[in-house]
């Protein structure tokens, strides 16, 4: 269950501490005060996407907290093990969201970066969550599919996954397949073009690092007379000419000039090391210059063969991505859909009985899977009859039609999934969004709350689930959210007296305006201050007799 729910900064509420306990809870405030802000710092711990300008005008950023027990059950379940090992020992876990005015979200699970799928997959573990849209929701026929499924228990729900993969695996052979023969006209063609570019590429051979190494000796050749004149003229600089002189016989000059001092003054004796080695070094630097100068040869031909082979190889980059490494890679695909266009037919003799196996073990499963739902739809019908006859539906009738699917299979089955219902004796049936009113809606999705997967978490979360119901049906639906309360923890947001008089606790949101500001307050109410709230909600001002009257009477019963 949820213990402690902390908000900062979210739209109205500057700061805000809730501690939540067992049974029904309930949250209570004028329209407009701000309930919804309570339900959507609940959504976004679920992972919800965060409305726009959700922080509080002059805030840097919005934060969420809720302190959850978590079960050791949660822990233990194969699709949670990788979060399971991040989480800290102990029957507590901490999930935050915060959410900058920028934009950017933040999501935390026991104080560590987390993702928004984590929160999903965590929270959908700990808490179901009912909102005003699920009205809506609830007259799409995936939604009606869910709640058969989610009813029919588990094993049922493991059976669907694998029909949905192999119905996958059939819906991509048959893609592969049509595909094959859409593109059987064009297949010489694309033959004769694949051969083409590939035997461009295996002709030039390009090599990895060619292209830089031609360029420079391109460079080289294109430039060999100056490169010859000015390493020649170093050469005479350094070694001198037939009649001697240069900077080597300059320096072992004053090599032996020094050499016949250094004797007398240790730093002397220094430099005229030093003097040395540059006179090594400049001898065999002129040797090497010398070395370079004969190298070169101004080769036409060379150079001629060195600009052929890379204008060869710069078309190749040109058509193939702008690297050696773009033209080779190109090749290799060349290669593979070669491979796969010239063995086209065998590969379509492959498929036919690839897809003849795939497709029997979906015929088979889907029949599973039809079965399972027929056994599981009248329990169904039976158990939400006697739900809406609590909620004041008497006479209301669920019928759960499994139709043949248009196209035979679809991604959950051989059938579509439809809920329809008569919500009074004698009534036609008709599908739920034709039949039913908004408040007949809303009782119908609380009848249907706690069957299936949804029933197993540990918190319910119902947002004005009790809108356009009024009167006697209004205690009938408190009283469906109070057994619901039962072994579990409801936090219900409602406007309905009835509803809140029932709630073992309740919370209070004011909206209180200084200046240009507003803010909503959050406080848990007890003794005269609830009575004071379930007054208000009758409609009533403070101290008024017979509204204090009729509360009590609420609050007693």
């Amino acid at each position: 269950m949820l213990r402690e729910l902390r908000i900062e900064n979210l739209l109205l509420i500057e700061r805000a501490e809730l501690r939540f306990g067992g049974g029904l809870n309930v949250i209570t405030g004028e329209t407009g005060a701000g309930k919804t802000v309570l339900a959507h710092s609940l959504d976004l711990l679920l992972g919800g996407r965060p409305r726009s300008a959700i922080v509080r005008p002059g805030a840097a950023e919005a934060w969420v907290e809720g302190a959850f027990e978590l079960p050791d059950a949660v822990r233990a379940e194969p699709e949670l093990h990788d979060l399971a090992l991040r989480l800290p020992p102990g029957d507590e876990v901490v999930v935050a969201r915060r959410v900058a005015a920028a934009g950017r979200s933040a999501a935390f699970i026991a104080g560590r970066s987390a993702s928004a799928a984590d929160l999903r997959t965590l929270g959908s573990r700990l808490l179901a969550f009912y909102g005003q849209h699920e009205h809506r929701k609830l007259t799409l026929s995936a939604a009606q599919a869910e709640i058969l499924d989610g009813f029919a228990g588990d094993k049922h729900l493991e059976l669907r996954a694998r029909y949905r993969a192999v119905h996958n695996e059939v819906v991509a052979l048959l893609r592969e397949r049509a595909e094959l023969e859409a593109r059987e006209g064009a297949r010489e063609r694309d033959i004769d073009l694949l051969r083409f570019e590939l035997g461009e590429i295996e002709e030039a051979a390009p090599e990895s690092g060619e292209y830089e190494s031609l360029e420079g000796e391109r460079d080289r050749l294109r430039h060999a007379e100056s490169l010859r004149e000015g390493a020649g003229v170093a050469t005479l600089a350094l070694s001198g000419g037939e009649e001697g002189g240069g900077a080597v016989a300059g320096i072992a000059e004053a090599e032996g000039a020094l050499g016949r001092s250094a004797g007398f003054d240790p730093v002397l004796a220094a430099l005229g090391e030093r003097v040395v080695a540059l006179g090594v070094e400049a001898s065999e630097l002129a040797h090497e210059l010398r070395a370079y100068c004969e190298g070169i040869e101004a080769d036409p031909g060379r150079l001629e063969a060195t600009e052929t082979r890379l204008a060869a190889i710069d078309r190749l980059l040109r058509k193939h991505g702008g690297s050696v490494e773009a033209v080779l890679a190109h090749a290799a695909h060349c290669r593979t859909e070669l491979g796969r266009l010239e063995q086209a037919s065998e590969r379509r003799d492959a498929l036919a009985a690839e897809i003849e196996t795939a497709a029997g073990r979906r015929d088979a499963l889907a029949a599973k899977l039809s079965r399972a739902r027929r056994k599981a739809a009248p329990l169904l019908e039976t158990e939400v009859a006697a739900e809406l006859a609590q909620l004041a539906m008497e006479g209301s009738r669920l019928e759960v039609a499994l139709d043949p699917h248009p196209d035979r299979f679809g991604p959950s089955g051989a059938e579509t999934i439809e809920l329809r219902v008569a919500t009074n004796r004698g009534m036609p049936i008709a599908p739920l969004g034709d039949a039913a009113s908004g408040g007949e809606l809303s009782r119908v999705m609380l009848a249907l709350a706690g069957l299936g997967r949804a029933g197993d978490v540990g918190t319910f979360v119902f947002d004005e689930i009790d809108a356009g119901v009024g009167g006697q049906v209004a205690r009938r639906v408190g009283e469906r959210l109070q057994r619901l309360g039962e072994g579990r923890q409801v936090i219900c947001i409602t406007h309905l007296a009835q509803v809140a008089s029932l709630g073992s606790t309740h919370f209070r949101v004011e909206k209180e305006t200084s200046g240009t500001a507003s803010v909503a307050r959050v406080e848990a109410v007890s003794g005269d201050e609830q009575l004071a709230e379930i007054v208000r909600m009758l409609g009533a001002e403070r101290g008024d007799e017979a509204a204090s009257t009729h509360a009590r009477e609420l609050l007693a019963a």
